[in-house]
């Protein structure tokens, strides 16, 4: 008990026991739960970074969010971050890194608490294929994010990676090498040493991997002249695996007993290379011949993101009392030139070459800080953000003369375009305890946001801004010492972001172009939540009921610009909801058999004008979930099976149909050091992704497989400090499985790494 309380100290509420932790922070010379050392007295206090050895369950829950332990996965050790994400309750990953939690892509993905610029956009999926799941110490899924949260990247609920951070003194590491079917591979080494009032820890990786995909598009629309539907097609392939490496540092120096200073720095970069190959088959209509050809695509690209950044941390003289100042830049920049070549079997055209240069960046400097103390019978907290985001993107469209090689720009298909964004945002909240069962968190922020944006080739300038009032409130009720019951209600905006702006048509391919809409408005989200948390047995299980409305949501709509040639923007429908029930049940069933699964029965309600300028409402009920069974077969042998589903899901003017995977993972311990894991993705090629829309002059469904069935096996080697077997804060380590996972106990921020701020 006497290690809890320490280590309870160290990192305030991250570790206080769910419904506690509303409270002012106890004070242990009232009540020792055990008798005081040394080491409680002021006169030999314990250093800031002290040795803490941690042996009993972290709670999976905080006042505000729920916390999911992924590094006890057997599989995280080569597997990546998107495939951790995949193993969180309401998460799905799709094989290109798309993400949605409840049904919705309005996620914001945060690291530390902080946003970055490499999980923004379109280079979201990528970064989080790039990034191994071995540096993530604990994922915090926060559905109603509260006033200490800002809007960036979405604004909607946050997925908060929370990475590994060692404060034991001495030196430690791990080196982890895994080899995978078609020439895949990655490697990572990681290591940390602590002496003193110095810390530092680093790590570097490698990886050569990605998903091989092919397409089938059927699309019949409404030809005006003769009122009939025309069909078409297209058959896409895209081949390719890319190369990833990271290196990432941290350096942090104890001032005296009351400060901390931590300095950190990552660079990684990707490799965009592919081969693809379109076939495309346009009907005839009453001003347009049918056309037959193949189009080939050769890209080459790379992406850059490196971030830095300080913070100060100071522990006042008041029990729970902290200044901490943070500032962070990140960036990230994507290019890629693609040689396009048209073979016309039909048609009586020419053959055709054309090339595409595209070159989008995005830099993020965030400025916080948080002041917390005890205030009255609760704890205050307050803080302000000044973060400005600044993206640009820059394409250029040739086309190639096949006989002569001379290439003119195709102004159609050209443009640069830039977005500058500042945000000043104020917070503040409150929490207490009201009495021995109930506790409450009430907040209130403040956002004005300037917004500058620069459509360079057409010569268009334009300036936007808006301030938002956010308020949320969470209560906790202990209903016994085994149970209990949660309310959360939070309001949110989603700025648009730079690509759902920018007015200009950006080619994809012959049948798709795409644009922004400059006259788009923020959605302004409200959602609510009732939660039950218990125990049965050996059983932790939680239920939680909640509703979300979208005002002004941010939807696709798409419209025929050219025969055959569809455009997809951005519109603000006229709203959406959603309710359902989402469920988690984890534990051990056995002493050798662990169970962690998880559900979300929803219905979702879409209302939008659609092309025909009708105002269409759209209806979905889906259920979604995932089952894990961990089984001991051995002391030395742990083997997991995965089944993850996803239900259908409303999108604009469609719905993604369901779909569903299985994953196998097997873990053999060699020595207290040294274990193999291998492991198989989507054991039975299931998984697709199929886009089905039916409106008044389309008829579209678009289905994507991939090579998704991928077989890994690889070794993982720890040295120095304590090994995985002999840890007795880490279960799940070595041969043993813990109760860690989807719905088994986290890790708060406080415990591994800086808590989330703004």
């Amino acid at each position: 008990m006497q290690k809890i309380l320490l280590t309870c100290c160290l990192t305030g509420s991250a570790l206080m026991p769910a419904y506690a932790q509303t409270s002012a922070p106890d004070k242990p010379a009232d009540k020792p739960a055990v008798k005081p050392t040394t080491a409680t007295k002021p006169k030999e206090a314990a250093p800031v970074v002290p040795e803490v050895t941690v042996s009993a369950e972290r709670p999976t829950n905080r006042i505000d969010r729920q916390v999911y332990d992924v590094k006890s996965d057997v599989s995280s050790t080569n597997g990546s971050a998107a495939d951790a994400l995949n193993n969180v309750p309401s998460v799905n990953v799709d094989p290109d890194g798309s993400i949605t939690l409840r049904g919705s892509s309005n996620v914001q993905i945060m690291v530390d608490g902080k946003p970055s610029a490499m999980l923004q956009g379109d280079n979201r999926g990528p970064a989080l294929q790039a990034m191994p799941a071995d540096d993530i110490e604990s994922v915090e899924v926060i559905n109603n994010p509260g006033a200490e949260f800002g809007n960036e990247a979405g604004g909607g609920p946050i997925l908060n990676l929370v990475m590994r951070r060692n404060r034991k003194p001495g030196g430690q590491g791990a080196v982890n090498a895994n080899a995978g079917t078609a020439g895949r591979y990655n490697s990572a080494v990681n290591g940390s040493y602590n002496e003193g009032p110095w810390g530092f820890q680093g790590s570097a990786n490698v990886r050569h991997d990605g998903r091989n995909s092919v397409a089938e598009v059927t699309r019949d629309r409404l030809d005006p002249i003769s009122g009939a539907f025309v069909h078409s097609s297209q058959d896409s392939s895209g081949r390719g695996l890319n190369d990833m490496a990271a290196l990432n540092g941290t350096i942090s120096y104890n001032l005296g007993q009351k400060d901390t200073l931590t300095a950190s720095g990552n660079y990684n970069t990707r490799t965009n290379d592919q081969h693809g190959l379109d076939h495309y088959i346009n009907g005839a209509t009453m001003l347009v011949p049918a056309t037959d050809y193949l189009r080939t695509t050769t890209r080459e690209g790379e992406s850059r993101n490196f971030s830095w950044g300080g913070r100060y941390d100071h522990k006042g003289a008041l029990p729970g009392e902290t200044l901490k100042i943070d500032l962070r830049v990140s960036a990230s920049e994507n290019e890629s030139d693609n040689d396009y070549a048209n073979d016309y079997l039909v048609g009586n055209l020419p053959d055709s070459r054309a090339a595409q240069h595209n070159n989008n960046s995005v830099r993020i400097v965030d400025f916080t800080g948080d002041y917390e103390r005890p205030l009255w019978a609760g704890t205050a907290k307050a803080g302000y953000k000044i973060a400005t985001n600044d993206a640009a993107a820059n394409t250029v469209y040739t086309d190639i003369d096949p006989a002569t090689g001379f290439a003119t720009i195709n102004p159609g298909r050209t443009n640069a375009y830039e977005l500058d964004e500042t945000v000043y945002a104020l917070y503040s909240n409150y929490q207490m305890r009201l009495n021995e069962r109930w506790g409450v968190l009430a907040g209130l922020r403040a956002e004005y946001t300037d917004m500058d944006i620069h459509q360079i080739t057409g010569g268009v300038e334009a300036k936007n801004h808006y301030i938002n009032y956010m308020p949320s409130a969470f209560a906790t009720y202990k209903v016994n010492k085994d149970a209990n019951l949660r309310i959360a209600y939070a309001r949110r905006i989603r700025r648009p972001n730079a690509n759902d702006l920018n007015p200009y048509v950006t080619y994809r391919d012959e049948f798709n172009v795409s644009s922004g809409n400059p006259n788009l408005k923020p959605t302004k989200t409200d959602s609510f939540e009732l939660g039950y948390e218990t125990h049965f047995g050996a059983l932790e299980a939680n239920l939680r009921g909640y509703y979300r409305r979208d005002t002004d949501a941010i939807v696709d709509y798409r419209y025929f610009v050219a025969p055959n040639v569809l455009l997809t923007t951005k519109a603000n429908g006229e709203g959406s909801h959603s309710s359902g029930l989402e469920f988690t049940v984890s534990g051990k069933l056995t002493p050798t058999l662990t169970l962690n699964t998880s559900g979300n029965l929803m219905r979702a309600q879409q209302s939008f004008y659609d092309d025909s300028s009708q105002l269409v409402t759209r209806t979905a009920n889906s259920l979604s979930g995932r089952v894990r069974l961990n089984w001991q077969a051995a002391s030395t042998d742990q083997l997991q099976v995965a089944l993850q589903m996803m239900g259908k899901t409303l999108s604009g003017q469609g719905y993604r149909s369901p779909n569903h995977t299985v994953n196998l993972s097997w873990r053999h311990t060699l020595s207290s050091q040294l274990t193999m894991v291998a492991n198989v993705t989507d054991v039975f090629n299931t998984n697709k992704m199929e886009t089905i829309i039916d409106s008044a002059t389309l008829r579209e469904t678009s289905t994507r497989r991939f090579d998704g069935r991928v077989f890994y096996v690889g070794l993982s080697y720890r040295f120095g400090g304590l090994t995985r077997n002999s840890d007795a804060g880490h279960e799940g380590w070595g041969g043993r499985p813990g109760p860690g996972g989807p719905g088994g106990p986290g890790m708060g921020p406080g415990a591994g790494g800086p808590p989330p701020g703004m």
